[in-house]
């Protein structure tokens, strides 16, 4: 039995809104306003503490530390952490400000994981996403690394795709298993094919994922040919702010929830889905006439995480979508016609105004019984894990923070404190830097 274990990120204390990340509507919308930390990580602690109530297996990745000195000292900044930052402030603010970031809460772009049942060497295989896009995601890769072999020992680790151009990846935001009992299928979502001059592109913004990198982890992992569905994001929908896939569609086991314009080709895509998945594969397709695309962005309905329970399908969505009428239509009618049994609505609100939702969240990690057990307990949930991790975040987190205090060092100093009594509550040994 496969379990789709769900590895969140736990939201960092330099929880902030730098809006840096252009295609994301939300996160540059909401630049240079004030974050509230604290409350961010209660948030997804209550989503982690619902999944887990749910009985999914959960699991979590630390914070990575932040600022990031390493990344201002890089561009020639001199002197103690103090005179980094400061004059980091005073010079180099956007740098600053790509130092100091909280992203990697957003796990879905973590990694692509393949399980052991689906690769032809039997083994799980884990490729820390390259991120190179965005500046303030590119530095997370070695970090992420570190924290996915000490969490998953058991796996085979490949290293990032090579940094540049023709290999950008953003890791299982545009990758989706699928499974029933006739096959299964790894769907790899990609924006751009370098090799091919004449593929569609958008106008507005740069799409993220290139195919040759979505191929590369493919045969990297693997996974046989008749598993792997390659298919274009539609350019017209990464212009309207569908900056990952899981904008537009979220699958799991029999079912995918997609918009129609999610793909160049979305029924030639659903077709050729339906053929290696059967009659058991459900596609639950919303036309632009009942969501348009931009409400489809502003709801954050695809970005929903779901979940195959035991009671069936449960969507936890973003509390947006139950505030928009045309949203809670389409999840009451999927719920009412029985393809959901649960649709469950969560205050996101921190993670949502810098433009990710549940799914953006969680990496899942389809693992056996077996390597479950073998996961470092020190990830793991349960609930007086939670409970601890709830009373570290009320011990440690700011409530507020404004762009301004990103220089101070004494939020360096107290995320450092809070950092180290994390790992040693978790018997997580010394994962940062400034504890070796």
């Amino acid at each position: 039995m496969l379990l789709d274990v769900q590895f969140d990120g736990l939201v960092g204390p330099t929880h902030n809104y730098a809006g840096l990340s252009r295609g994301n509507v939300a996160s540059t919308t909401h630049g240079g306003a004030t974050s509230h930390p604290h409350a961010a990580a209660r948030q997804g602690l209550a989503k982690m503490r619902m999944v887990h109530d749910l009985g999914v297996p959960q699991a979590f990745l630390p914070p990575m530390e932040r600022p990031d000195l390493a990344t201002l000292r890089a561009e020639g900044l001199c002197g103690d952490d103090a005179a980094v930052l400061a004059a980091a402030a005073r010079e180099h603010p956007a740098l600053l400000a790509r130092a100091c970031s909280a992203s990697s809460m957003w796990t879905a772009n973590a990694a692509t994981v393949t399980p052991s049942c689906d690769s032809t060497d039997g083994k799980v295989h884990v490729t820390g996403a390259n991120l190179v896009s965005k500046a303030h995601r590119a530095i997370e890769g070695p970090m992420t690394a570190k924290l996915l072999r000490t969490a998953l020992p058991f796996a085979v680790h490949h290293p990032p795709l090579p940094a540049d151009g023709a290999h950008g990846d953003e890791g299982a935001a545009n990758h989706t298993r699928l499974q029933t009992e006739e096959g299964v299928v790894h769907l790899f979502a990609w924006g751009v094919d370098n090799d091919d001059p004449d593929a569609l592109k958008p106008a507005r913004f740069e799409a993220r994922q290139t195919r040759l990198a979505s191929a590369t982890i493919a045969q990297a992992h693997q996974l046989r040919a008749q598993c792997v569905v390659l298919v274009q994001q539609h350019p017209a929908a990464i212009d309207a702010g569908v900056f990952h896939n899981d904008v537009i569609s979220v699958g799991q086991g029999a079912l995918l929830l997609v918009h129609e314009r999610a793909f160049v080709d979305t029924p030639g895509v659903l077709e050729a889905l339906a053929d290696r998945l059967g009659k058991a594969f459900r596609p639950l397709v919303v036309t632009e006439a009942a969501l348009a695309v931009d409400e489809a962005v502003s709801t954050y309905l695809f970005n929903s995480q779901l979940l195959h329970t035991a009671e069936g399908y449960v969507l936890i969505c973003p509390a947006q979508v139950a505030a928009h009428a045309s949203t809670a239509a389409l999840v009451q009618q999927w719920q009412a016609q029985g393809d959901l049994a649960r649709v469950e609505m969560l205050d996101l609100q921190e993670s949502m105004r810098n433009g990710g939702g549940p799914a953006c969240l969680r990496l899942r990690v389809p693992l056996s019984a077996d390597e479950l057990k073998q996961v470092h307990p020190g990830f793991r949930i349960d609930g007086p894990t939670l409970d601890r991790l709830e009373a570290w975040v009320d011990r440690w987190y700011p409530r507020a923070l404004d762009p301004a205090d990103l220089a101070d060092p004494t939020l360096l100093e107290t995320s450092r404190e809070a950092l180290d009594a994390l790992t040693s509550m978790q018997d997580m040994g010394n994962l940062y830097p400034f504890q070796h």
